[in-house]
């Protein structure tokens, strides 16, 4: 994790996302889930310094209410931290779904509909996309799926609509920061329409 991140100014990545956590991890023995908060709690103690030294500014997405409540006053914390910070923005999925966070949205939506501050008429997508946990980011140009799965196992559905994908064999314990400059370099080599044709 420390490796692509330092990689990023090198290489011109202004925002990064990753995926710690999913709604569907949750299925795993209740050790493994304790182990992995556990995990969350010690990166985030051992790396808030150079986080903020770096200017690096951290985004949590997803719900929080599953969470463990020293995780969750750790993360509000590096957020308050970092906020101002913008070398790198870095934002982390943690109990995160794409089909959750979109629910969630619909649900928020609904509300200020419900509340006559927001006119059901006047709804577009780039409306609907102000109400998701990344309200404010851009879309992800690049989606890197690692371990050799050839799947998006529900993360960022709505924003990637648009996404160059690419999926590669390295499992994410091996994957280096010379392997994320590999798949940067390769989609800078690729021609993105957007549904629109060239000639």
């Amino acid at each position: 994790m420390r490796e692509v991140v330092e990689a990023c100014p090198e290489l011109g990545v202004k925002y990064l996302t990753v995926f710690a956590f999913s709604t569907e991890n949750w299925k795993r023995s209740p050790s493994e889930v304790s182990g992995l908060m556990t995990l969350f709690r010690r990166y985030i103690a051992k790396e808030t310094k150079a986080l903020d030294d770096n200017g690096i500014c951290v985004r949590f997405v997803g719900s929080r209410d599953r969470l463990d409540k020293r995780l969750v006053t750790m993360m509000d914390q590096l957020e308050k931290l970092t906020k101002d910070n913008d070398t790198l923005f870095l934002t982390v999925a943690i109990n995160y779904g794409g089909r959750d966070e979109i629910a969630r949205a619909s649900q928020r939506v609904a509300i200020e509909v419900a509340a006559g501050r927001l006119d059901a008429a006047n709804i577009t997508a780039e409306t609907f996309g102000n109400y998701l946990d990344t309200a404010g980011l851009p879309d992800p140009d690049l989606v890197i799926r690692t371990s050799g799965e050839a799947r998006v196992s529900n993360f960022l559905l709505w924003q990637s609509a648009y996404s160059e994908f690419d999926f590669v064999e390295t499992l994410w314990p091996d994957f280096s920061a010379e392997v994320f400059t590999k798949c940067v370099t390769n989609f800078a080599g690729r021609e993105r329409r957007f549904g629109a044709v060239t000639g």
